[in-house]
This record gives C-alpha cells, sequence and structure tokens, in this order.
C-alpha cells in the first residue's frame, strides 16, 4: 500500500492544531488514529512530515535491465514485449518476466508510440520532435 502523501499529513495535523475532534479528522480525511498519532511522532521527532522510503533492497534485475535496455530497445524498436524478454535472455543469460520488463521499459521512458521516422520514442523531448501542431 502506498503511503499517503505529505500534502494530506499536513491537513491532518493542520486539523489537530486547530483543535478539531481526532474521530472527526478520521471521518473527513479517512486515515486512521493510529495515522494521526504516527504523523504526530514523526513531526516531533524530525520536524517532517515527508514519507518514509520503502525498506528492502532495491532488485538486481532493475539495475541490470536499466542498464543495458535502452540499446536494446534501439536495436529493436519494433520487438514484441515477449520478443524483448526472450531476447534480454539470450544476451544476458537472465530470464525476466514480461511484467518485469513492461516496468523497465516504462522507468527508462520508452513508449510504443512513434515518432515521425517510425522509430519508438524515448522521452518527451523525442515525442516533441515528432509532432506536428
Amino acid at each position: 500500500m502506498k503511503a499517503y502523501s505529505k500534502d494530506l499529513r499536513e491537513h491532518v495535523l493542520r486539523a489537530v492544531d486547530q483543535g478539531h475532534p481526532r474521530a472527526e479528522i478520521v471521518r473527513l480525511f479517512g486515515v486512521s488514529l493510529a495515522s494521526i498519532k504516527r504523523y504526530l511522532k514523526q513531526r516531533r521527532a524530525t520536524g517532517d512530515l515527508s514519507p518514509k522510503a520503502i525498506p528492502g533492497r532495491p532488485s538486481k534485475k532493475y539495475a541490470a535491465l536499466e542498464a543495458g535496455l535502452v540499446a536494446q530497445l534501439e536495436t529493436y524498436p519494433d520487438s514484441t514485449l515477449e520478443a524483448h524478454c526472450q531476447l534480454w535472455e539470450s544476451t544476458h543469460g537472465m530470464w525476466v518476466d514480461h511484467t518485469t520488463m513492461s516496468r523497465a521499459i516504462r522507468r527508462v521512458g520508452w513508449t510504443r508510440k512513434k515518432n515521425r521516422e517510425g522509430k519508438g520514442c524515448a522521452g518527451n523531448d523525442d515525442r516533441m520532435k515528432g509532432a506536428s501542431r
């Protein structure tokens, strides 16, 4: 589950500071009483309400994928997702599920949208070059 935004946390604590009953805050903002207590504790301890980083190590596959994926996408821009998975396994010796490949492609900013040359775009700059307005 994703953490609540910093903006919502600030609104919740502003309501607490203004003296609203906590039961009303829970109902109004849809957060738990425990969350309110946690936000108050975090503000006292650090003065910041930003969500904490998700614990754990970064994935080994994503690091490898992000390093070499753009070159593969540029070489084979019209390949399917399954073809990219098979190609990655044959060239790097690491099996990657189509979901992982899809997320990695999205992370590097590559889209399936084609530019005027008929090639995949890798970011907003390239997409804007091909746009006619």
